[in-house]
């Protein structure tokens, strides 16, 4: 059986938050199977891009547009946009006192399934093969949702929400900030393994630090609120060695 394709294309998009423009003419094309790192400097609109995707009303968009598999993502609610496939790993995840962590999950899985697909014994069979990746104690599923969760686990929640989901398009804040080198290592490799050729993965980082583990497929680097270099693996490496500087002359120059 063929796995299906998706795509997730945006298209001159620009953002504003609180009238002050970020975003002035995105365009980006995903596709399935591809893992693609989003780089730049602090400020440059990578942020802002994952929550206007996702529809946070913060950000209004202006101008453009956005489809999840040629069907208009802008016009969905963030309800609707989940359901599609689309799913967003916050940089900062939120503490929800009160609701474990496995209540959590569950609730998440049975929203993109019915009571009668729906398969209790596999989402359990799952669940551990995932902790067993992101080398997390079972006990944390006890536990409420990110409450006392160090960095690195609050991190690995995010991952784990994303396996549990099997979206379509994940994208993933600085899924690496605030982590140690062995919890970098450790989210890198988990989301390494868990991607599969039937979805698109879109990370979003300062560093070439997590790709070594990722090994993204391209490489796009904003600045200023438009996609100003793309490349590919190698251009994090570049990036990395020369920092960003060079890349904002360079789009000074061809403007």
């Amino acid at each position: 059986m063929a796995t299906p394709a998706h795509t997730l294309v945006v298209e001159d998009l620009h953002v504003e938050v609180q009238g002050r423009p970020i975003l002035k003419g995105v365009n980006l094309a995903l596709g399935s199977g591809e893992l693609t790192a989003l780089m730049g400097p602090n400020g440059s609109g990578k942020s802002t891009l994952a929550y206007a995707l996702m529809g946070h009303p913060k950000y209004k968009v202006t101008r453009g547009r956005a489809s999840l598999d040629g069907k208009d993502l802008l016009a969905m609610t963030v309800d609707q946009r989940s359901r599609a496939g689309l799913f967003l790993g916050f940089q900062y995840p939120q503490e929800v006192s009160g609701l474990s962590l496995s209540k959590f999950l569950w609730t998440a899985y049975m929203q993109r399934h019915t009571p009668e697909n729906a398969d209790s014994t596999k989402f359990g069979k799952d669940l551990d093969t995932h902790l067993g990746y992101l080398g997390m104690d079972p006990a944390l599923l006890k536990r409420s949702l990110n409450e006392g969760f160090s960095g690195g686990e609050k991190k690995r929640v995010e991952v784990l929400q994303m396996a549990t989901l099997d979206p379509a398009f994940a994208i993933l804040d600085e899924p690496d900030s605030g982590l140690d080198i062995d919890a970098v290592k450790s989210v890198g490799e988990a989301v390494s393994r868990l991607h599969r050729p039937g979805a698109g993965i879109l990370v979003i980082t300062h560093y070439q630090r997590i790709l070594k583990y990722l090994q993204p497929d391209r490489v796009h680097v904003m600045v200023d609120g438009v996609i100003a270099l793309s490349g590919g693996r190698e251009l994090a490496h570049e990036l990395e060695a020369k920092g960003y500087d060079w890349v904002r002359v360079g789009e000074k120059s061809a403007a």
